[in-house]
């Protein structure tokens, strides 16, 4: 087990415009399970490649332990690395799957065997080492993969969206094992993925990026209830954070026919007469005053409930979203009035989306 450092790592592809990645500066700590997440393109698979010695570093370097991999072959890096599509070979049995990378390595036969019967007892894959491929399902062959990297006993694991080939509920099932399994091993292990949900649930920490920039890193609730931004906001939680550009009157933010009380040393930050207000769903409450929205949809979940709807301001319309009580829930085309939580309130610069506290 080791620590993992990108300091200032760097990617830019031939012939493009601006770094996949740009600078990424991270310290993961030993035995850390850490997130990697974000939209498409945002450079989070790029910086794993990185990590593994599949991708070149064009700038900075990045460290496993005390040891400087940047130019090192990525069989010396004693990683395990766990990709999406399995990668397993369809001719050979799960045992012979499990174990190849060892027989490569050259260890021992009696070696070899010790450590997939080990891995296939952690792994409940006993009963399939004589299985091919073919006749598992994809759970079962994600945990042959996963079962691959643990022989190999490696300093980290990393592991590439491995769960974006799974059914829903076998992704929520798995995500656990995977957890789970990070945690008894201990493991320093390094996680893919461009779901939010897999990211807070999962990881010890979670690292955000966008364009190839690391915008935030932090405990799952840390990101959650301080966002360093908005577009960290509006990433992550589901349904997405509200988002509204309000203007500033004395007392605060003009919040429908309502004033909403703001932090007066945030606003002097923002320089600006309007702010960008931020409210989870969750802390938007009904009231008689307040921001107007017109309900357009209502997904009832049982006890909770989520408006859909929308607001107009300054001549525009934009989305609103609100959790309510599902067994009490507003009819469609209806008009409901909102009000903040005030200590749940989140204040953006409109002009580059920092947080204003």
């Amino acid at each position: 087990m080791a620590t993992v450092v990108y300091d200032a790592a760097t990617r830019l592809y031939p012939g493009a415009d601006r770094p996949a990645v740009d600078a990424l500066d991270l310290s993961i700590e030993d035995g850390e399970f850490l997130v990697l997440v974000g939209p498409s393109g945002c450079g989070k698979s790029t910086s794993l490649r990185m990590l593994a010695g599949l991708e070149e570093v064009d700038g900075g370097a990045i460290r496993i332990g005390d040891v400087d991999v940047t130019d090192v072959a990525p069989k010396d890096r004693d990683i395990a690395m766990v990709f999406q599509n399995y990668a397993l070979y369809p001719h050979m049995t799960v045992g012979e799957n499990m174990g190849f990378a060892l027989k490569i390595a050259g260890v021992g036969k009696e070696e070899r065997a010790t450590r997939v019967r080990e891995a296939a007892r952690i792994l409940d894959l006993e009963q399939y080492l004589d299985r091919k491929p073919k006749a598992l399902s994809g759970g079962q062959r994600q945990r042959v993969a996963m079962g691959r990297a643990i022989v190999r006993q490696p300093q980290v694991f990393l592991m590439d969206e491995p769960l974006s080939n799974l059914d829903a509920k076998l992704r929520v099932q798995t995500r656990t094992e995977i957890a789970s399994l990070q945690r008894r091993l201990g493991v320093t292990t390094v996680y893919v993925t461009h779901d939010q949900v897999e990211a807070m649930t999962m990881g010890d920490r979670v690292a955000v990026l966008k364009d190839g920039v690391l915008q935030q890193v932090g405990s799952p609730r840390e990101l959650y209830d301080r966002p360093a931004n908005a577009f960290v906001a509006g990433f992550i939680g589901s349904p997405a954070m509200n988002q509204l550009e309000l203007p500033v009157v004395d007392g605060g933010v003009q919040f429908g026919d309502s004033t909403l009380p703001v932090d007066r040393a945030a606003l002097a930050l923002a320089g600006d007469q309007r702010v960008l207000v931020g409210v989870r769903p969750e802390d938007l409450q009904l009231a008689e005053h307040g921001l107007p929205v017109t309900v357009d949809v209502v997904e009832e979940l049982g006890a909770d409930g989520f408006v859909y709807g929308h607001t107009v301001i300054a001549g525009a319309e934009h989305p609103v979203v609100v959790r309510v009580d599902g067994r009490r829930v507003p009819a469609r085309s209806s008009t409901i009035h909102v009000r903040p939580e005030p200590a749940r309130t989140h204040l953006f610069a409109t002009t580059d989306g920092r947080r204003l506290d």
